[in-house]
């Protein structure tokens, strides 16, 4: 109990600390300006805009550099989000209109030609912030000839406008367009002359300080888009429904036949051979194999739903307002972090249930269990990044915070919760005695093994989620921003439900067929909602996205397999730890049957 305590403490504090350094602003403005006042205007990234993980920074092309070129300080998450923002060229003053100011005047080379029409043959956009208020738009278009249309000719914008909407001394929203008018010619190969222009336009708004982050957020709150989200919560509850009435039907009334017949005449009942799930009763809670690597996997899958469970708190209590910059990395990173004490308790205590001895090796096994894997994808994925020269590979000094937070906070209270696990006096609880020699499974039909099994498993609660899956992956990897929490924690608990249900069922149907390995089948049942993730990941890459290149496929599916990994260590210990509760009531039931039994006679 100390323990926990303690964990969840410095859990509360570090949260406080990370969040309260994410909101402080390196300009120290208080977002008020007088007339003539500079507010502050940084330029972010540049990137083909169906590839977002393949971001540049904004000055990789040769746009007109600023006087005083200055990065901006970032924080932990803006750094793992990708943000690398630099002073921009561009000068915009609070209230000061200015009319085709001009930028620079520069010769652009063939190479840096090249680069221009390479960017804008990719569709490249650019991100900048201006007051913190995001913006975007697009370095160029491409054309038909006009004198031969099978012939294409690329044009480089070359003149903003930016529009800016105010309330009294407050920003409230920029707009920027390219005048389609106003381009260069980069088809051929030769050295082009340009004046990189912009114009300023202010206009007064009644739109409150407070609310000037709602527009980014409309996209996902509009009508037509929550009716898909209700019509998502709908077909879960009924997925929910029919799986509850039918499990409940068949298992009560399979169950109470059983339990009549059990206590229904004592002495033809002794003289009765068992049959199913009764026959094995000495076998059921024999002690699973590998039982380092299932106290293991079951401590990570804890881990990271706590995880899951802290990131829906701050998710609900507004944390995660749009563009709050890497908000939801530092999250992750810290949470991931305080939270491995309750991997390494649960582990430790479980493993010392299951009379294990190494517990050393245990620990080890539990830190590296989701680590190991995301950190060998990590390292792949940053070498990619680093080749391509994007904003996606991590400095070395952030490599090395992250270093240091793993080595001095994640590994100490894994440690300290390890300890704690060992030293506790939890026991193993089976209501029956386990015999001293496993009896030999029968031949099982097909359907009865191990794949057919997860597959019917992981495909209910996939069904219960998949509508909400599209708008999950079309904000993560793509430009659209989610923003209703709620009906995602809904989603989320109807998945846990499901998977609960549906691990019970395919658990006793086992147990029935007088298979007693079912520890490690439960598991894998319940964590193959993750295998048909990864499925769809396939699906929407290739049907519903405009990705491609080597590094934007790599990025996806690397990352997305790590996601998955941890969604079938997660789940996979919510359906285990259904069918262990659903075991030790239904045999402490049984035994409370045969006790009266006695006691009756």
């Amino acid at each position: 109990m100390w323990t926990t305590m303690v964990v969840i403490r410095w859990l509360v504090v570090a949260l406080l600390v990370a969040f309260s350094i994410e909101q402080v602003r390196s300009d120290a403005s208080d977002h008020k300006y007088k007339p003539g006042d500079e507010v502050p205007i940084y330029a972010n990234k540049v990137g083909p805009f169906h590839n977002p993980s393949e971001t540049y920074r904004f000055f990789d092309l040769p746009f007109c550099l600023p006087a005083h070129l200055k990065e901006k300080p970032e924080a932990l998450g803006e750094v793992l989000n990708g943000d690398r923002l630099v002073s921009a060229p561009y000068k915009l003053d609070f209230m000061v209109e200015k009319d085709s100011e001009i930028v620079c005047r520069k010769t652009l080379t063939k190479a840096e030609v090249s680069k221009f029409r390479s960017a804008v043959t990719k569709d490249y956009y650019f991100q900048m912030y201006y007051d913190d208020l995001p913006f975007w738009g697009f370095l160029g278009k491409v054309e038909k000839d006009k004198t031969d249309p099978s012939e294409e000719r690329y044009y480089l914008f070359k003149h903003l406008h930016f529009e800016i909407l105010f309330n009294k001394d407050r920003v409230i929203e920029i707009n920027a367009k390219a005048d389609p008018n106003a381009v260069v010619d980069l088809t051929e190969d030769k050295e082009v002359e340009v004046e990189f222009m912009y114009t300023v336009r202010w206009k007064e708004t009644n739109i409150p300080f407070e609310s000037r982050m709602e527009k980014y957020s409309q996209s996902s709150s509009q009508p037509h888009h929550l009716e898909i989200h209700w019509f998502s919560i709908i077909n879960s509850c009924v997925t929910v429904l029919l799986l509850t009435g039918f499990l409940a039907t068949i298992l009560m009334r399979v169950l109470k036949n059983d339990f009549v017949k059990y206590a229904h005449d004592e002495e033809a009942a002794d003289d009765q051979e068992e049959t199913g799930w009764k026959y094995i009763h000495g076998d059921v809670f024999r002690y699973p194999k590998y039982k380092s690597l299932f106290a293991a996997a079951l401590g990570s899958g804890t881990q990271l739903f706590a995880l899951a469970l802290f990131i829906f708190i701050l998710a609900l209590v507004g944390v995660f307002y749009p563009y709050n910059r890497g908000a939801l990395f530092t999250a992750l990173v810290v949470i991931y972090a305080l939270t491995s004490g309750i991997a390494g308790y649960t582990a430790a205590s479980f493993y010392h249930q299951l009379e294990g001895s190494n517990w050393v090796r245990n620990l080890l096994l539990t830190g590296c269990l989701f680590c190991g894997p995301l950190f060998l994808t990590f390292c792949f994925l940053n070498t990619v990044a680093i080749a391509y020269t994007a904003t996606a590979a991590l400095p070395f000094g952030t490599i090395v915070v992250i270093v240091l937070i793993w080595t001095l906070v994640t590994s100490p209270l894994l440690v300290l919760g390890g300890i704690a696990g060992k030293n506790s006096k939890a026991e193993f609880q089976a209501p029956v005695r386990t015999t001293k020699y496993p009896r030999e499974i029968p031949p099982l039909p097909w359907y009865r093994k191990t794949i057919p099994q997860m597959a019917m498993a992981g495909f209910l609660p996939f069904s219960a989620i998949y509508i909400e899956l599209y708008y999950i992956f079309a904000s993560v990897w793509g430009h659209r921003i989610y923003t209703i929490y709620s009906i995602l924690f809904i989603v989320f608990i109807i998945l846990l439900i499901v998977t609960a249900f549906i691990t019970v069922a395919l658990t006793y149907f086992q147990l029935a067929a007088e298979d007693h390995e079912w520890w490690w089948r439960s598991f894998l049942c319940g964590g193959s909602t993750g295998v048909f993730i990864y499925g769809y990941c396939l699906y929407y890459y290739y049907e519903r996205s405009d990705m491609s290149g080597f590094m934007q496929t790599s990025f996806f599916f690397g990352y997305m397999a790590c996601i998955c990994y941890g969604f079938f260590l997660m789940l996979g210990t919510v359906g285990f730890r259904a069918a262990l509760f659903f075991e030790v009531t239904v045999r402490a039931q049984c035994e409370s049957v045969k006790g009266n039994k006695k006691q009756f006679r």
